[in-house]
Formats: C-alpha cells, structure tokens, sequence
C-alpha cells in the first residue's frame, strides 16, 4: 500500500508542478475561452470556478486572515495550475481512451479509503491534497480517478508515469484533441515539457489578488 500511496503523491506532484508535451498556439479566436481542447472550450468562468473552491477551502482551513493571505502569496499561480490539470485531465482521458483503459468508480472509492486510513480520517486526506496539490475537497474523487487512470495507462504501456513513454502517450493524445491555451495563462514548451508564462506583465493573476 506504501508504493501505492507514493505512486499517487508523485503523479499529482507532477499534475501540478511538470508540464507534459502539449501543443498548443494560444489566440484569440475563441473569446471568453481559457483554453480549447478537442474543440470543446474551457471557458474563464469555469476556471475562475474552479479557482474558487479551492480559495473557498483555502480560507477555510485557515484560523486567521493573516494565515490565509501567506496562503494566497504562496498559491500565486493557482489559476494557470488550476488550467493546467483541467487541460491534463482531458489529455490523459483521451490516451486511456486511446489505450483502451478505464477506472469505475469502485476503484476510485477503494484508492480514496486507503488514502484516507493512512491520512488519518476523511478531513486529514482532504486537507493534505488541498495544501499539497491545490484540489478542492469537493474535486477529491475526479483527482484521484485521474490518478487510477495515468497509473493503469503506464501499466498498459509497460512503463511508469515517470517515463518518456508515458509522456509520448499524454503528446499523441493532446495533438489529436488541438488544445489552444489562452496565452494570458502562458504557453506550453514541448522541448522542456513545462509551462512557460506569457511576458504580459500588465496580466494579473485574479486567484492571487481576490480574497474569497
């Protein structure tokens, strides 16, 4: 269960932090869209949602305004990560769709039981992923069928989710999908496999600067 529960740690680790091979060409063209993936948009005010429920547990979990603003000026870009793992999400579901794997929700409820026993109850699980990854309680489960998801798709490849292989299978599935991310939130750098923000300097991060 050890090597299980530390397979989880490091793929979230790397949803949130590495950024995969995507390609994407950030424009215009499709205004009030934070990022258009398979032709499918993720609008601003689904991100900025999505930005709020974590800011919402944020405060929280926070005994005073004055722990929850070091909060915020530590999670300054929790918009673009936030952006970040919704695009992942339906990278990595169209590659285990590709590969012809998939996760029901028996096994997703099993994963966050075992979680939770080493996590000390329900709360301590939630308040883990929230301070180390950014996801929301109520975005618990979805985290953790995508971590089932990327550790049955390494499997299917013979690989871990460490490996170029891996990443190999997140590119091809993300060139199909022709993800165009709003280049307010930065661009992707496919030969370092990280986000590079965009130079507008002018651009504020709203999850930094708007309490909740």
């Amino acid at each position: 269960m050890h090597r299980r529960r530390r397979s989880a740690l490091v793929l979230s680790a790397a949803i949130v932090a590495a950024g995969p091979l995507l390609t994407a060409c950030g424009s215009d063209a499709h205004p009030g869209a934070a990022a258009v993936v398979g032709g499918q948009r993720i609008t601003v005010a689904q991100l900025e949602s999505r930005v709020n429920e974590v800011r919402a547990a944020q405060r929280a979990a926070s005994p005073d305004e004055t722990q929850y603003q070091q909060v915020l000026a530590s999670t300054g870009s929790l918009t673009r990560d936030t952006l970040h793992t919704m695009v992942l999400d339906q990278v990595l579901a169209r590659a285990a769709r590709d590969a012809g794997v998939g996760v029901s929700r028996r096994e997703v409820q099993k994963l966050r039981s075992d979680l939770q026993k080493q996590a000390g109850g329900a709360k301590g699980l939630e308040a883990a992923w929230l301070q180390k990854y950014g996801i929301a309680p109520e975005r618990l489960d979805d985290n953790l069928r995508l971590q089932i998801e990327a550790q049955k798709l390494a499997a299917k490849l013979g690989t871990d989710t460490t490996q170029p292989a891996f990443w190999k299978a997140l590119s091809q599935a993300s060139k199909k999908l022709h993800i165009d991310l709003n280049p307010r939130y930065g661009t992707w750098d496919a030969t370092k496999s990280s986000r590079v923000d965009a130079r507008t300097p002018w651009v504020r991060d709203a999850s930094a600067a708007q309490p909740v």
